[in-house]
């Protein structure tokens, strides 16, 4: 069985990120500033995608806490789906990878956006159904190269039958690093020829 790995932001949807944080500032009363400080850290956020807390409703009462404002969970997800743009391309070459083999997303994020995945990212459903996975499903994140090998063992595939893309550099390095081919991404067209040349390599 080929795997196909895929990060979410600014590869399947562009994210705007301050378009969300706009949006966190009219339900806080909080500027970016004070909500960066409080909780988008080593010990809030990113603490959060390596799997510090392990529900959403554990996220949400550590960020409550954290940022000393009451945030409605509903709202907190419309925020997040505020910044996101579906990139057509992107997913249509999913569509194909799914064809080829198995599917499934690595987002860096916590547990609640995890839970949230199928609102968030509705596009994505029909094509990935379940498969949809933050980092904190796995207990670290990207470029970690634990949480690479965390998916391999989760569907019982080799390194070399596994394909990764993402944006960023560091992220592409930790998955090679364990053997993964990888993609780094620059637009959907490109990312749909190398999954045809990987399943290519494979055949």
């Amino acid at each position: 069985m080929l795997l196909f790995i895929f990060d979410m932001d600014d590869v399947l949807y562009r994210y705007d990120w301050r378009v969300r944080m706009a949006r966190m500032t009219e339900l806080t009363g909080l500027s970016f500033e004070e909500l960066r400080a409080r909780w988008w850290h080593d010990e809030g956020e990113i603490a959060a995608e390596a799997g510090a807390w392990t529900s959403g409703a554990a996220y949400l009462r550590a960020f409550t806490a954290a940022i000393g404002v009451t945030v409605d969970e509903g709202e907190w997800i419309a925020a997040r789906r505020s910044g996101m743009t579906p990139i057509a391309e992107s997913i249509e070459a999913t569509a194909r990878a799914a064809e080829l083999g198995q599917v499934t997303l690595l987002t860096n994020n916590g547990a609640l956006l995890g839970h949230h995945l199928p609102v968030v990212a509705p596009e994505l459903v029909p094509i990935f159904g379940e498969h949809l996975f933050s980092t904190s499903h796995y207990g670290a994140r990207k470029p970690d190269p634990a949480v690479f090998s965390a998916v391999l063992e989760r569907y019982g595939v080799e390194a070399d039958q596994a394909f990764f893309a993402d944006d960023l550099p560091e992220n592409i390095a930790g998955a090679a690093s364990v053997g993964i081919s990888t993609h780094l991404f620059s637009d959907g067209a490109a990312m749909h020829r190398a999954i045809e040349d990987f399943a290519a390599s494979q055949a």
